[in-house]
């Protein structure tokens, strides 16, 4: 069977399918720092089988997950597909059962009722397990060193209550706690949101529930020591959109913003509520709080940044509204005021911003993202998932407004950067930037490692890949303790 010939299947976005176990990368430039011991996991949706309908949405393929080992200067790579419940259905068929993005109406009648999810979103390592995610189904359970699927359906022990589970949990560095939500986490559309905390060692502890004030994607999340804190921008549904065949979300532009801020040892009965006029905000760079007053940091943008959820009012996309720059949402739990007040922490446009993740949910000086450099040349298309074309690396200093940045060149672009402490170090920004290179104009990949403190410098390695690596979402790195491997 073929794949259509659309924008979503063909091209450097044309499906990968490659599983594979590669035991030697090549070093093309620089040398790899021989302290490293660990792994960088990302993951990308990536199509085992042509869609039902004439296309779909990119990122609504199956989860591929690809492992990059370090060790001893060396690199080497496992690559696999995430086994769920949707993926070996569809094996066994030898076609595509289920249908449109998040869309159970446009389901085969033989998989009605079963788990839609694809664990194509995020790839994270705790309690010693690897958790592949995608954020309306529960996690899928995987070996974190042969990338074996052990659990389709992981449920934390029949301790996880909800239907969903996010593809964004936060660790707390200071704790060693896992903290997650699932929102739709009574069904599809559901306005019910479940906070769960979760042990060290893998094991569901708490969890609060509460309503938010209409269902959207709540897509990610912040925290900080005293909080968790959830931003309710209006990326939302209703049955009718489903039943007319329309992209699962739509932007809602007569719809404001929200904030809800839990206490993390409070009830749902603690929570309080912000406010503020409509605008588009997905990914969290990080949050903190000082005494009452809570910093919430995230990308910002005027309008809607995903143009395939177009306007609830079908209304055009708008590039320059979809333009996003990190901004600090300040909100005082002791205040009179359910007003949001915001400043904006740099001039620089992107989106996917990361942190050194020793420094979560406190405050911190370190942030990097994708950036969108309009006034560098482009020789070929080159977008990601948003539409966006993310040429460049940013490093920002969130206290003193600094920046810099490098840019990749007109003939490739990036995907998301990994923070890597550098062993031993405590410091705050010590230790390497990790990311893949979409090498457009050869169909190929490279892996690129930085100095995170001086990434306008550029590569201190630059790592060859012997295929193409799928456009993917979002990765994280672990050490070899974290992962099992250490002996």
């Amino acid at each position: 069977m073929k794949f259509p010939e659309t924008q979503n299947y063909s091209g450097f976005f044309a499906p990968s399918g490659v599983e594979a176990e590669v035991n030697y990368l090549p070093v093309l430039e620089g040398a790899i720092p021989p302290e490293l011991d660990g792994a960088f996991y990302r993951v990308a949706p990536d199509p085992q089988l042509p869609p039902m309908g004439a296309d779909d949405i990119w990122f609504n393929g199956d989860g591929m997950v690809t492992m990059f080992r370090f060790k001893q200067g060396g690199a080497s790579m496992k690559q696999r597909w995430a086994r769920t419940e949707k993926f070996e259905l569809e094996r066994q068929a030898g076609k595509a059962l289920f249908g449109a993005y998040r869309n159970p109406l446009t389901d085969d009648p033989a998989v009605k009722g079963k788990v839609r999810g694809t664990a194509n979103t995020n790839v994270v390592v705790h309690g010693g397990k690897l958790l592949a995610l995608k954020e309306d189904s529960p996690p899928v359970l995987m070996d974190p060193l042969t990338l074996e699927t052990i659990d389709p359906i992981y449920d934390f022990g029949g301790k996880l209550t909800s239907e969903t589970f996010t593809a964004h949990p936060k660790i707390d560095p200071k704790t060693g706690e896992m903290l997650a939500i699932g929102y739709a986490a009574k069904g599809l559309l559901t306005r019910d949101v479940v906070f769960y905390t979760i042990s060290p060692a893998g094991e569901i502890t708490s969890e609060v529930w509460f309503e938010i004030p209409y269902y959207c994607m709540m897509h990610d999340f912040g925290f900080t020591d005293d909080y968790a804190v959830f931003h309710i921008i209006p990326s939302t549904s209703d049955w009718e959109r489903l039943e007319n065949r329309l992209p699962h979300f739509g932007f809602d532009k007569k719809r404001p913003i929200h904030v809800g801020i839990l206490p993390r040892k409070g009830t749902a009965e603690d929570m309080k509520w912000f406010s503020a006029p409509n605008c588009f905000a997905s990914h969290v760079m990080n949050a903190h709080n000082v005494g009452s007053k809570v910093h919430f940091d995230t990308p910002l943008a005027e309008g809607n940044m995903f143009p395939f959820f177009p306007d609830y009012d079908g209304g055009a996309f708008e590039p320059e509204k979809a333009a996003s720059r990190v901004t600090r949402w300040t909100m005082d739990m002791l205040g009179n005021s359910d007003e949001i007040q915001m400043t904006r922490l740099t001039e620089m446009v992107g989106e996917f911003p990361r942190i050194d993740d020793r420094f979560a949910g406190q405050d911190y000086e370190h942030g990097y993202l994708l950036v969108q450099d309009m006034a560098q040349p482009v020789d070929l298309p080159g977008r990601s998932a948003s539409g966006m074309l993310m040429n460049t690396l940013g490093h920002i200093n969130v206290k003193t407004g600094e920046s810099e940045s490098w840019w990749v060149g007109p003939v490739s672009s990036l995907q998301e950067p990994a923070f890597i402490p550098r062993p031993g170090s405590t410091a705050e920004g010590d230790g390497y930037i990790v990311m893949i290179e979409n090498r457009l104009a050869e169909m190929g990949s490279r892996l690129l490692l930085f100095d995170a403190l001086d990434v306008a410098k550029g590569p201190i390695a630059v790592i060859g890949l012997p295929f193409r690596i799928r456009m993917g979402l979002h990765g994280n790195w672990y050490t070899a303790e974290q992962i099992g491997a250490a002996a």
